[in-house]
């Protein structure tokens, strides 16, 4: 083929950037800039992002959110879905936005993120806010399972608790055990309050009418939980001596909980409370998984008390 005919094909070709993550910014760049780590893994920014982030900036801070590679509108087919992955991206959306140092906010999942960024590069995180983050998944598993047992019973729902003999017959390693716990948490409603205040409802109604939500709120990217768990076994982890060591490197560890939020029992609650400095540690009723919302205005107090430095 001539070699200019090849040359000219080749620029009519689109070219698709599979290392661009998505990314967006909200307030001043001078003002001190927060990190949010969505959650998931699979899921994306898109419910903090509308619902909060453009608030959170008018509070005096620089909002940055994006969706992990391979996750949401970061489409990347050579995803590795891996933790070390996942840190270098952070460090890579700090740098684009030139942030030598920020607070990260780490939502369910994008805790775990959170303190392993924090371990290994203090010097860039100011502090480490976990709201909502799972402190022990295997403990949370066996929680979810006996919280459904007692619905299922009481309603006599044999179907149900047929499934539930079947979950308890599998490997509690396996990433299909997981994914189990998490559908019959789903199911029955362990992620939210029962008894929303009416501003959350008000919230909750002003985002699923968003167009960016109703494409992307409930958009899941399977292999995104699959190639963690395969990478990195995230559901096996236990946080708690991961947060004594951010703590011993000298970044303050923050933690937002729901008292509705039913995907935990209520003792990693308090054993993350006796972990933290006096003040640290707040669990808001009427609240479940998704505190941003849920509570906001107790959320956005809570980041007064962030460090401003």
């Amino acid at each position: 083929m001539n070699i200019r005919l090849l040359l000219l094909l080749l620029c009519l070709v689109p070219k698709v950037d599979a290392q661009t993550l998505y990314t967006k910014a909200f307030g001043n760049p001078q003002h001190p800039a927060l990190l949010f780590l969505h959650g998931g893994p699979g899921y994306n920014c898109a419910s903090f992002e509308i619902s909060t982030a453009p608030l959170l900036a008018e509070q005096g801070y620089y909002v940055i959110v994006y969706d992990r590679r391979g996750e949401g509108r970061s489409t990347d087919p050579n995803a590795e879905f891996s933790l070390a992955e996942a840190a270098a991206d952070m460090q890579s959306v700090l740098e684009q936005y030139k942030v030598t140092k920020a607070h990260l906010l780490g939502h369910s999942f994008g805790g775990i993120l959170a303190l392993k960024f924090a371990r290994t590069h203090p010097e860039m995180v100011s502090s480490v806010v976990l709201i909502s983050a799972p402190l022990d998944l295997q403990e949370s598993f066996q929680h979810i399972i006996a919280q459904c047992k007692t619905i299922y019973e009481a309603k006599e729902d044999l179907v149900n608790l047929k499934y539930l003999g079947l979950l308890q017959e599998m490997a509690p390693h396996s990433m299909l055990f997981a994914s189990y716990c998490f559908m019959h948490a789903l199911r029955n409603g362990f992620y939210a309050t029962p008894n929303p205040t009416p501003q959350a409802q008000q919230r909750y109604t002003a985002l699923v009418d968003h167009p960016d939500y109703k494409r992307w709120g409930n958009a899941m990217t399977e292999q995104a939980p699959l190639g963690f768990h395969r990478n990195d076994a995230y559901t096996q982890m236990k946080m708690y001596d991961l947060i004594r060591q951010v703590l011993q490197k000298k970044v303050p560890v923050f933690g937002l909980y729901g008292e509705d939020d039913r995907l935990y029992p209520k003792t990693q609650r308090q054993t993350l409370e006796a972990l933290l400095p006096q003040g640290h540690f707040k669990s808001w009723e009427r609240c479940g998984h998704t505190v941003f919302i849920d509570q906001q205005a107790l959320f956005f107090d809570a980041m007064n008390l962030l460090p401003k430095g």
